[in-house]
């Protein structure tokens, strides 16, 4: 049954991304290339390779692919994810701008035609104007110099001029008088403004692209600048490293000795085909230069198997805390083998707490495995990690996902410390982290218990980060009786 499950909604996604694909190609490429040339062959490759390589990033390391190979594709795989998602939301904008463009443009060439079209009738009625007198006065003086013509030589010419008008021509031209062709040149003045405007044509304007054209270039253009600036920005921002956040939590059960207890809190570090040695160097180098009494590492530590990136994950053992450095597997653990990493973490000096509590100063510090490890019978026993403490004592838990917390409000803990959300990681996938966990960023509370999540300080999938910075929290333990 889960398998069909999974079939299904691997279908409805596939035909999710297709439809997406398809709509960002008719945008982009359909809409504002010319057919059967280079631009639009480019385009259209480019629509079938991009999706392909995305899927190739997020399946290359489940199917155990060569870890160069799982390299190779996440870059331009997981980057093309995060393009996609924001060059889709600045087209939806586009389709709201779009009609109001082509309307702006319809109403100003209008505008500009009607205006054309009243220059040339003024042009035309002044020509007419000016040429009629002219003629009128040389057809007064040169009629008396010629004899009347008859009546019957009127009606007979007349009717010449009407059916031959070439015969008339060419007696003119060879100077046979012609008692009509002085009278018929009183209406000169009309043809010479037909002739005059014959001969100046107005200017054809200059080729364009159409106006459909012209807009879907211009609202294109706008939203392929918006969608890759965002991306560009938010994987700056992964990459530059997390930065320090700071909060301070009272804790009612806290003793005066322990007050300003301060603990280095980092999830999510997500170690990986993209983000290896230098960035575990980073988030190191940041924790150790806030001088931190303790180290807490909430889960999701990685994105592969020890054989791949062990190497990457040991500027580990650099961590410096007066209390040491603690341990707890994240859901990505037991995709990439948790028992590995566990003995892993433990060899570069962390102190792994699996279902168990140690004794602090002033507190206890309690951390359970991941709820994705009950498929391996290594999930979450609270009655184990806190069953047998003293209540008198301020517990703190470390626990990867924030849905445990009312595990944790039922076993006394006075604080949680978790991860596991990103805070959304791209916006607006922050709503829909909010929809799975009680708390998405910060610190909230839930009867006794106060629960902190921290964004993480790497990024799973794409490099990228939109409306949830990484971050590393420095906690600090306030006591109310100081």
């Amino acid at each position: 049954m889960a398998a069909v499950v999974f079939a299904l909604v691997a279908l409805v996604v596939l035909a999710l991304l297709g439809a997406v694909h398809r709509y960002v190609w008719r945008r982009f490429v359909g809409d504002t290339t010319v057919p059967g040339s280079r631009l639009r062959r480019a385009g259209t490759v480019a629509a079938f390779v991009l999706p392909l390589l995305s899927v190739g990033a997020m399946t290359s390391g489940r199917v155990g692919a060569p870890f160069w190979l799982q390299q190779v594709l996440a870059w331009p795989g997981f980057l093309w994810l995060a393009c996609l998602l924001y060059l889709t939301l600045a087209l939806l904008v586009g389709e709201v701008v779009r009609p109001v463009l082509l309307r702006v443009l319809a109403r100003r060439d209008a505008a500009r035609a009607g205006a054309r079209e009243a220059g040339l009738a003024g042009a035309e009625n002044g020509t007419a104007s000016g040429a009629v007198p002219e003629v009128a006065s040389e057809a007064l003086v040169a009629i008396p110099d010629e004899p009347r013509p008859r009546t019957e030589e009127l009606v007979t010419s007349g009717t010449a001029g009407v059916s031959a008008p070439s015969e008339t021509v060419a007696g003119t031209a060879t100077g046979a008088p012609d008692p009509v062709a002085e009278p018929e040149t009183e209406p000169a003045g009309e043809s010479a403004a037909s002739i005059s405007a014959t001969a100046a044509p107005t200017p054809a304007p200059a080729a364009h692209p159409s106006r459909r054209l012209f807009v879907s270039r211009v609202v294109g253009g706008a939203a392929a600048a918006a969608g890759l600036a965002t991306v560009g920005y938010g994987a700056y921002g992964v990459l530059r490293g997390p930065s320090v956040k700071r909060v301070t939590v009272p804790l009612a059960r806290l003793p005066r000795a322990a007050h300003g207890f301060r603990i280095a809190v980092v999830s999510d570090i997500h170690i990986g085909p993209i983000l290896g040695r230098a960035h575990t160097r980073r988030i190191v180098d940041t924790i150790n230069a806030t001088s931190p009494d303790l180290v807490a590492v909430v889960g999701d530590l990685v994105d592969g198997s020890v054989a791949d990136l062990g190497s990457a994950a040991e500027p580990l053992a650099s961590l410096r805390a007066r209390h040491g450095s603690y341990f707890v597997t994240g859901n990505h653990e037991y995709f990439s083998g948790a028992e590995q990493w566990v003995d892993h973490v433990r060899e570069l000096g962390l102190v792994p707490l699996e279902n168990a509590r140690v004794e602090v100063e002033g507190f206890d510090l309690a951390g359970v495995n991941d709820i994705a490890g009950e498929t391996e019978g290594q999930g979450p026993d609270f009655g184990r990690a806190l069953g047998d403490r003293d209540r008198g004592r301020a517990a703190v838990l470390m626990a990867h996902q924030p849905v445990v917390i009312h595990d944790a409000v039922e076993h006394g803990v006075d604080l949680q410390l978790s991860g596991h959300t990103h805070g959304g990681q791209l916006w607006p996938g922050n709503h829909l982290a909010e929809l799975a966990n009680p708390t998405v960023a910060g610190l909230e509370r839930y009867g006794d218990t106060q629960l902190f999540v921290s964004r993480g300080a790497g990024a799973w999938g794409p490099p990228v980060r939109v409306g949830a910075p990484s971050d590393i929290t420095v906690v600090e333990l306030a006591s109310r009786q100081a």
